[in-house]
């Protein structure tokens, strides 16, 4: 399995970026699919997750702000970060809670390479 992460790059405070993840590879179903990020001196915290049921979770920093949404035909997830600020600032990475097989079901957390979101004026 590959998580292929895109987008991110950098945007004033206010500003907007978008950031993709497809996975790929053997899949049997995603249960959830979302995002993580960490700044640095900081530890790793839940950015945003949307669930097969379509249901979504967000973090407190970015709730409001930030919208997940999942594209379950290209086991794609997106999130759309807008009014950014610069805490928001991190390596964010993908994470999808999979399974590749489908008796018995065991899913397993799988990580895509981090990429950098950078705000500042």
């Amino acid at each position: 399995v590959q998580l292929q992460a895109s987008g991110g790059g950098s945007a004033q405070p206010g500003g907007s970026l978008q950031l993709s993840c497809a996975a790929s590879g053997k899949i049997v179903d995603i249960e959830v699919m979302g995002w993580y990020r960490r700044a640095p001196g900081r530890p790793r915290e839940l950015v945003a997750g949307a669930r097969n049921d379509g249901s979504t979770n967000y973090g407190v920093a970015v709730k409001g702000r930030f919208t997940i949404s999942r594209d379950n035909a290209k086991n794609t997830v997106y999130l759309e970060m807008k009014d950014l600020k610069p805490e928001d600032t991190a390596v964010y990475t993908c994470n999808a809670y999979l399974t590749q097989s489908t008796a018995p079901r065991n899913y397993v957390n799988h990580w895509g390479q981090g990429t950098q979101v950078t705000v500042s004026s």
